[in-house]
C-alpha cells in the first residue's frame, strides 16, 4: 500500500501543472533554540528522528514543528497537514531519505512556475533546524481514518478527563496503548496522534486533564 501510496505522492507533488499559492506568505520565525544543532551545511535526512536523537528530542522537535508548520505551512497544506486540494498532502511523503531529500530542497530553496513564485523559499529566513523540526511533525502525522476504531472509546475517555480525571494511571496506559497503535500516513514507525498527545498531558507528576480533553477534542475533529 505504501508503494502505491509514494506513487501517489511523486506524481502529485512533483507534477509540472501543479498550482500553489504558497507565494504570498510572508515567512514567521521559529524558535528553535531547545533543539541540538545540526550544522551549517544542509542535511538530506532528518536529524531529529527518534532513532537518530532520542525520543526527549523527537517530541521536542514535533512540538516546535507543529508551531512552525502552524505559522508557515497550514494557509496552504492544510491544518494539522490534511490538504484541502490547494497543495500537496506532504502527510504521505515518505519517511525516508527520499522524502527527506525533496522536502528540505523545496523548504530551503521555494518553487516558481512560469516565473510565479508559488511558495517561498523558507530555508536562509528560517533556517536548517526549523526546517527539520516542521518535517518531523509532517511525518508523524496520522493516516486518514486512523483514529476511526478508537475514536468512541477516545472520547469517552475524553468526557472522563473533562468532569476531572478518573483513574489517572489506567487512563493514561490505555491511552499510550492507543497510540502505539495508530499508523502514520508517511510510514513513520510512531504517530503524533490526539490519543499520545492526551497520554502525554496526564502522565506527569502535575496531570493536565483540562489539556487532555482538549487535545482530543481538537485531534478527534481535525481527523473528521
Amino acid at each position: 500500500m505504501l508503494d502505491a501510496i509514494k506513487v501517489s505522492t511523486i506524481a502529485m507533488v512533483l507534477g509540472a501543472g501543479m498550482a500553489w499559492a504558497h507565494g504570498d506568505v510572508a515567512p514567521q520565525p521559529v524558535n528553535t533554540d531547545a533543539l541540538p544543532d545540526v550544522g551549517e551545511e544542509w542535511l538530506i535526512e532528518n536529524p531529529y528522528r527518534a532513532e537518530a536523537a532520542g525520543e526527549e528530542v523527537w517530541r521536542t522537535a514535533i512540538k516546535i514543528g507543529d508551531s512552525g508548520y502552524n505559522q508557515n505551512c497550514a494557509r496552504c497544506h492544510g491544518l494539522g497537514v490534511v490538504s484541502g486540494g490547494l497543495a500537496p498532502d506532504l502527510r504521505y511523503l515518505e519517511a525516508a531519505e527520499y522524502g527527506d531529500e525533496w522536502f528540505v530542497e523545496r523548504f530551503r530553496d521555494g518553487y516558481t512556475q512560469n516565473g510565479t513564485t508559488k511558495m517561498p523559499a523558507f530555508g536562509e529566513l528560517l533556517g536548517q533546524k526549523a526546517a527539520w523540526a516542521i518535517r518531523t511533525y509532517i511525518e508523524t502525522r496520522p493516516d486518514d481514518g486512523a483514529l476511526d476504531e478508537y475514536t468512541p472509546r477516545l472520547k469517552e475517555i475524553r468526557d472522563v478527563l473533562a468532569a476531572g480525571g478518573g483513574d489517572t494511571a489506567t487512563l493514561s496506559e490505555e491511552l499510550w496503548q492507543i497510540a502505539g497503535k495508530v499508523e502514520t500516513a508517511s510510514g513513520a514507525p510512531v504517530a503524533d496522534s490526539a490519543a499520545s498527545r492526551a497520554a502525554e498531558l496526564i502522565s506527569g507528576a502535575s496531570p493536565d486533564f483540562t489539556g487532555a480533553a482538549e487535545a482530543l477534542t481538537i485531534g478527534l475533529s481535525a481527523a473528521h
